[in-house]
């Protein structure tokens, strides 16, 4: 990342200051930039080349993730000491340039950097649509597919561009990288469907307060009851601006007919992803790794009764 910024040419001073601080104030729970070094390891047998990929992936993190926070006027979330528009501009510059500045390098081979510069240019434009698609997510007409076409832009997107990547970078056949593209692509929606459940346990419940339609969600507005789609709907308008509805809206998402629905889809993306890298195969010690991080990344979170800590406000 430091070499990165390195690069920036001296006129830009001003930039590498204002991304330096927006990547040291966003600090991942998850070192999910790992998985193009995996992929490249369970192809080649070695991690380190994709360093580089690393970069991108958490490059495009913590431009998507704080964009996402302005969208839902989260200010509090804001970089350090930058003003919104200086986070804003980092931000911007987080997303696509740097990127591409990345695999432009020398550290990079010269016959795959178009290739994975166009991987980048494609995410971002996917992506971008999926997140369109989120902020103007109507839940009276949300159904778990229309959910899942989101999930898989603005999630899917993103790990489906590294893990392409990685295998390009690492040299294999079209059909291999097309493998590891649907592989992303899966686990992006294992891991949207990981960070919902969070957002529930954790008592934050920025979904609930920002009115985003979530895969939970769309399983509760799919359960048999028209009665209960109908509670549903009226909780989830009324969750952005009261504690009590966030309360009860949390119970209903909560309830067994939900969560059953819930889990077993999780399994099915969960075995989706297991059969493509069992489809792929490759270096063993690297793909036990990737296998630990699926089942680490669908792991059910929520459980009927659960009473997390819904913050008052």
């Amino acid at each position: 990342m430091a070499a990165t910024l390195e690069r920036l040419a001296p006129q830009a001073g001003a930039v590498r200051a204002a991304v330096t601080e927006l990547v040291r104030n966003r600090e991942f729970k998850y070192p999910l930039s790992v998985l193009p070094l995996i992929v490249h390891a369970v192809e080649t047998g070695v991690p380190e080349p994709a360093v580089p990929l690393a970069v991108v992936h958490e490059l495009w993190w913590t431009s998507a993730c704080h964009l996402d926070d302005l969208a839902d006027g989260q200010s509090a979330h804001l970089a350090g000491g930058l003003g919104r528009a200086e986070a804003l501009l980092a931000a911007v510059v987080s997303g696509s340039p740097l990127p591409l500045l990345v695999v432009q390098s020398q550290a990079v081979p010269e016959s795959v950097r178009g290739a994975l510069s166009a991987e980048i240019v494609t995410c971002m434009i996917a992506a971008t649509e999926g997140q369109l698609s989120d902020l103007r997510g109507d839940a009276a007409t949300a159904t778990c597919d229309s959910v899942v076409m989101a999930y898989r832009g603005k999630s899917g997107a993103p790990f489906s561009m590294v893990t392409a990547m990685a295998a390009e970078w690492a040299g294999v056949e079209k059909g291999r990288v097309e493998l590891w593209r649907d592989f992303g692509n899966v686990f992006g929606i294992l891991w949207q469907m990981f960070n919902d459940q969070e957002d529930i346990v954790s008592g934050r419940n920025e979904d609930l307060r920002n009115g985003t339609v979530t895969y939970l969600l769309a399983c509760a507005l799919e359960a048999p009851s028209s009665r209960s789609a109908e509670r549903v709907l009226r909780l989830h308008a009324d969750a952005r601006d009261s504690h009590d509805a966030r309360a009860e809206l949390v119970d209903a998402l909560l309830a067994p007919v939900v969560l059953g629905r819930y889990e077993d889809d999780i399994n099915k993306f969960r075995g989706e992803a297991h059969r493509i890298l069992d489809e792929l195969g490759g270096e063993e010690p690297y793909l036990s790794v990737m296998r630990n991080l699926v089942d680490d990344s669908s792991r059910m979170l929520l459980r009927a009764g659960l009473a997390p800590e819904v913050t008052v406000g």
